[in-house]
């Protein structure tokens, strides 16, 4: 029989705007094994904690001081998933809300394939049920990740159930126990936005496979948030992504694509008034803190690397598509973005990289 973990993260009054729902949810899974619930609690206090005690007494909840973020909330609660022996933990955000075959689904699709690693659900968005959230994740060749389908209606026939995702989302996500250990768990220094990029990433170049379970429902009510704080995130935290597992040859072949998207970025960032958190992105590149990391964490992802950069490639877009973005420059970007992206792809192949 299956153990599995599922885990929630917590965060000041949002169990209160979203755990019954989701809670319920979880009850009513058909799901034959056993479920072990771990409640990440950030920032916790008294009430936050008696709170969720009250609403969940089934759940193991762990206490954090501070607000950790997504990285570290969810590692908490992995490692002891890990730890108790179980075979598989799920990562749901707490503003889904999942049918009741979501998890046996992703279940059954992981053990269909021994080289699946990471499953994602199918994410449609809430209270707009036929409309897409995310079928899948995919990343641009300078780092940008970006959901697929977001925010189109949802047609059977166009999604194929066990089609490879270049990463999940982590609202909605379960992990072979056995495959984070060979992996590693979520880097931490990302505290929130591309974590799961990064994870997905690693899975694909340890050689696993992350897929879509399409017949896993779980609805997301979710808002794009425009704060400066995600702008700075996402910024930062892509670079890291590509610094981490490309390959040095290939972050020098993509160097005059990343210099160009900077000062495009620059530009965006005095438009959009981030200007300030622009240069704190950039300042990181003066840190001998920075590089020190960037350069154990190569070592880490080289260790574990089964796959070429070339491979890899294949599944990574030359052209952005953020949803919520539209601008003429973007479009006339993209357009130059991906005619580099398919000549450098194909210098990678060539140099067999």
């Amino acid at each position: 029989m299956n153990k599995i973990a599922i885990i929630l993260i917590n965060y000041k009054d949002y169990a209160k705007k979203y755990l019954d729902d989701c809670l319920e949810s979880i009850r009513r899974q058909d799901f034959s094994g056993e479920i072990s619930l771990y409640i990440v609690d950030n920032e916790t206090s008294d009430e936050s904690f008696n709170y969720l005690k009250d609403k969940a007494p089934e759940a193991k909840i762990i206490r954090n001081k501070n607000n950790d973020g997504f990285a570290k909330g969810n590692n908490d609660a992995l490692k002891l998933s890990i730890e108790e022996g179980l075979s598989y933990s799920i990562l749901l955000n707490m503003d889904t809300i999942s049918e009741n075959n979501a998890i046996s689904e992703m279940i059954k699709m992981a053990e269909s394939d021994e080289s699946i690693g990471v499953v994602q659900s199918r994410l449609m968005l809430w209270p707009e049920k036929q409309k897409i959230n995310s079928v899948g994740n995919d990343t641009h060749f300078l780092g940008f990740g970006f959901c697929r389908g977001y925010n189109n209606f949802y047609k059977e026939e166009e999604i194929v159930d066990g089609s490879n995702i270049f990463y999940p989302s982590g609202a909605a996500v379960l992990f072979k126990n056995k495959v984070l250990e060979e992996i590693s768990l979520f880097d931490e220094e990302y505290f929130m936005y591309n974590e799961d990029q990064d994870l997905g990433w690693r899975a694909w170049l340890a050689g696993y496979k992350c897929v879509l379970a399409k017949n896993s429902v779980v609805y997301h009510k979710y808002e794009f948030g425009r704060s400066i704080s995600k702008y700075y995130f996402m910024d930062k935290n892509r670079i890291i992504t590509a610094l981490k597992n490309y390959k040095i040859a290939s972050l020098l072949i993509f160097l005059p694509a990343f210099v160009i998207m900077e000062i495009g970025l620059f530009y965006f960032s005095i438009k959009n008034k981030w200007l300030k958190e622009k240069l704190r992105v950039w300042m990181m590149f003066f840190s001998f803190s920075f590089w020190r990391y960037i350069g154990k964490k190569r070592k880490e992802v080289n260790a574990l690397r089964k796959v070429k950069d070339y491979k890899i490639l294949s599944m990574i877009s030359g052209k952005i598509w953020y949803q919520e973005i539209s601008s003429p420059l973007l479009s006339v970007a993209n357009i130059f973005l991906n005619i580099y992206f398919i000549l450098a792809k194909n210098l990678l192949r060539l140099l067999n990289i």
